[in-house]
């Protein structure tokens, strides 16, 4: 297979034409941060950043106040905690 040929295919995954969605992804965010490192630390450089979440777009700082969580050793205990107070699951569109 050339790269002409993945070309024609188009993208892996089809976008939609609908209404942008608020906010950025979680893992967006996390892939902006160095670990280890502390809640306050990503509060204090990334809180006031929107994120999308099934209950629609919240800020960052206030998902993790609502986490247990001090400090994170890993991306994957970061988003872990996200996830864990943001739940899974489709994120809702803007109605235009």
């Amino acid at each position: 297979m050339s790269d002409t040929d993945d070309e024609k295919e188009g993208p892996a995954v089809p976008l939609g034409d609908g209404p942008p969605v608020e906010g950025a992804p979680p893992a967006r965010v996390a892939s902006r941060l160095h670990y280890a490192v502390e809640k306050s630390e990503i509060i204090r450089r990334e809180g006031e950043t929107t994120i999308r979440t099934p209950e629609g777009p919240r800020e960052l700082a206030s998902v993790l106040e609502e986490s247990e969580e001090v400090y994170f050793d890993t991306r994957q205990a970061f988003e872990n905690a996200i996830h864990d107070v943001i739940g899974t699951g489709p994120v809702p569109t803007a109605e235009e």
